[in-house]
């Protein structure tokens, strides 16, 4: 109900704040750039860690077999064709339908288009934006309200696979829970972290920078929470409010690492569980959906989930009613994934702030000297990419940040 209306309104104000399209190209471009290659990454890193593992093959087959009346309804058409499906469908016929279908990947498409006829018309839609931000903030408030109730939803749902599947359910859902964890971290460590070096800084340093926030998202299970915090952080850090305002908003549909592993994991334990054999072709049918299909994947708890329903659907396949295997356990790995989101797109911003030119390193160090103190500066190493800095990337003096100052919070 609350996902479209929120992808939309992100992007649209991240977009409309930024008043010269042509910078908007330079800073979308490498963004966009980044996100496919990062996300591609993450996909591929989790199909193979499933088909290495394989924690779907302790299902009690005879038990999930008898849900699955009649699996060949799902195997009619090749995936190939609903690929060319999926692409042609992104332009939405009515934007309007669009919205009433929770079609997410239209709505992203509309709300780029709708952004960048906003700074078109420049002081006139100004307006219209802070009318747009206000109706943001009220249903970021709207989803907190929603997810006090979620851990009542998450043990009906545990007790509802345990009393289905049987109490051996429990071990098997546990191995696949661990399996997206320490994917996830591996993902975290090794792939963000030698990204981040070879921009000459530690991801682990960046990681505490952003620790707050962190722990935020862990705790809720939804990085949508903590946007202003991270916009003013990264704003500190001397990444350009341009960049800033487009890269992140925008790569919290785009650029979302960690529903990416989630994606391509619980695709391929549900394909296990049942008993079906993917062969190495409809493996590369069903990246190619999933590297369209977690584009729409949102910054709201649970969003992953339903993007994981729309991907079954559309591969005719796997089975959607293989949801109910992992729904008890759902929870859980919306803080592994929502944890990696925040943490891969707080990354992508200094990134793709560096490789625009819109990032000042003065200001990253003096914020970090401010965090850390002096012994523990921003820039570790000489970056096998440099950049020409922006000359004032934070547009102001770090310390008195606006938003800092309305959320009562040094960050």
């Amino acid at each position: 109900m609350v996902i479209p209306p929120i992808a939309f309104l992100t992007i649209v104000i991240g977009i409309a704040e930024v008043s010269d399209l042509k910078k908007v190209g330079k800073v979308g471009g490498s963004a966009l750039l980044y996100f496919e290659v990062a996300s591609t990454l993450a996909l591929v890193i989790g199909m193979i860690v499933v088909n290495v593992v394989r924690p779907g093959d302790g299902f009690d087959r005879a038990r999930v077999g008898a849900q699955a009346v009649d699996i060949s309804k799902y195997t009619s058409t090749p995936a190939g064709q609903y690929m060319t499906e999926i692409l042609t469908h992104i332009v939405p016929d009515n934007a309007v339908a669009a919205f009433a279908k929770g079609d997410l990947l239209q709505i992203v498409f509309f709300a780029i288009v709708f952004g960048c006829a906003a700074v078109l018309i420049g002081e006139r839609a100004k307006p219209f934006v802070a009318v747009a931000q206000a109706a943001n903030d009220i249903l970021f408030q709207l989803v907190s309200m929603i997810m006090r109730l979620a851990p009542v939803g998450a043990f009906g749902a545990m007790a509802f696979t345990v009393g289905k599947y049987g109490i051996g359910s429990i071990l098997v859902l546990g191995h696949m829970l661990l399996c997206v964890y320490i994917t996830c971290v591996l993902f975290v460590c090794v792939v963000l972290g030698a990204i981040a070096r070879a921009y000459g800084f530690s991801i682990f340093r960046f990681i505490r920078y952003v620790g707050e926030e962190v722990l935020i998202v862990l705790g809720t299970c939804s990085s949508e929470s903590v946007l202003p915090r991270l916009m003013t952080k990264l704003n500190r850090l001397g990444c350009s409010k341009s960049s800033v305002g487009l890269v992140l908003p925008v790569g919290y549909s785009f650029n979302a690492d960690g529903t990416a592993i989630y994606l391509s994991m619980a695709s391929l334990f549900i394909a296990q569980a049942y008993g079906i054999d993917m062969s190495f072709s409809q493996q590369v049918g069903l990246l190619l959906l999933l590297l369209v299909t977690s584009k729409g994947s949102g910054s709201v708890a649970g969003s992953g989930f339903v993007v994981l329903a729309a991907t079954l659907s559309a591969t005719h396949i796997l089975p959607v009613e293989g949801l109910l295997l992992i729904i008890g356990i759902d929870r859980f790995m919306s803080e592994a994934r929502s944890v990696t989101n925040i943490i891969g797109n707080s990354l992508a911003t200094v990134i793709v702030a560096k490789m625009s030119g819109e990032f000042d390193p003065a200001a990253a160090e003096a914020a970090y000297a401010e965090r850390f103190g002096p012994n523990m500066p921003f820039q570790q190493n000489r970056p096998l990419w440099a950049s020409k800095p922006a000359a004032s990337a934070s547009g102001q003096p770090p310390i008195h940040d606006a938003a800092v100052v309305l959320a009562g919070k040094e960050p």
